[in-house]
């Protein structure tokens, strides 16, 4: 468990390199939830990647050239909201670790990581996030990351956010706790073994009968969707999964965008 933390007025919002290129209206329903709960959110325009592709990848100098851009973007003393569990778990947790022998960056990142938050574990654990479910009976399934689970420990801060919605059903899928095979890079490296993975991944979404999978980890939704949309293209079928990031679908369950 993570102490307590007193509600702020202003947080960070960190969106992340597949948020900002693949799925930027993920990113800006993230922001209209914090801000519809009062909370001003500050969003560094010179932000970039975070650097864990390179890192994931074995540069660890090349990561740190990446990281350091990102170290003096947030000099306020508030916390730092990211809606991917692989992204915050690479600033939370390895930023210190990059920086460890830089006397100058090392209080930084430091600073930096004490105060990094992903979304679903903020919502809940901050902002005790539980509005009214405005929307119709539906079923969905969750796919947590690899990182999110086992590195952020935030794979139950997800289900309990959609468990809280009144007219949702969360269905469960038999390979919950296993890797969709994007992997950031290990896809591109690795792509046959990649391909096998999210391929049984896709199967057992399909196979709770859920209306659409949810998942608070962009890069794990554009490895599943795109599978997903592949095999439906070569069997000439309509899309038979559809998906959004966690922060779509809450947001539009309790209100919609403003």
């Amino acid at each position: 468990m993570l102490p307590s933390v007193a509600r702020p007025t202003d947080v960070y919002f960190f969106a992340t390199c597949v948020v900002d290129q693949f799925f930027p209206t993920a990113g800006i329903d993230a922001i209209t939830l914090l801000e519809r709960q009062g909370i001003r959110v500050h969003f560094p325009e010179d932000q970039t990647c975070c650097g864990q592709p390179a890192y994931s990848s074995g540069f660890p100098d090349e990561a740190r050239k990446v990281a350091a851009r990102q170290l003096t973007l947030f000099p306020n003393d508030w916390p730092i909201v990211v809606p991917s569990g692989s992204c915050a778990g690479m600033m939370k947790h390895h930023y210190p670790t990059l920086f460890a022998d830089d006397p100058v960056r090392k209080p930084l990142a430091e600073s930096l990581s004490s105060r990094v938050w992903e979304l679903t574990r903020f919502l809940v654990d901050v902002l005790a996030f539980s509005p009214e479910d405005c929307g119709t009976d539906c079923t969905v399934v969750l796919h947590t990351s690899c990182s999110a689970r086992r590195e952020m420990g935030v794979h139950l801060s997800g289900r309990q956010l959609l468990g809280g919605l009144r007219h949702v059903t969360v269905a469960q899928q038999d390979h919950e706790s296993e890797c969709c095979g994007f992997g950031g890079t290990f896809s591109v490296k690795q792509p046959e073994i990649s391909a096998a993975m999210v391929e049984d991944k896709v199967k057992a979404l399909k196979a709770t009968g859920a209306e659409r999978v949810v998942s608070a980890d962009c890069g794990c939704l554009l490895n599943i969707l795109g599978h997903a949309a592949w095999q439906d293209e070569q069997a000439g079928r309509p899309p038979s999964l559809p998906g959004e990031h966690i922060a779509s679908f809450l947001l539009r369950r309790t209100g919609g965008a403003q």
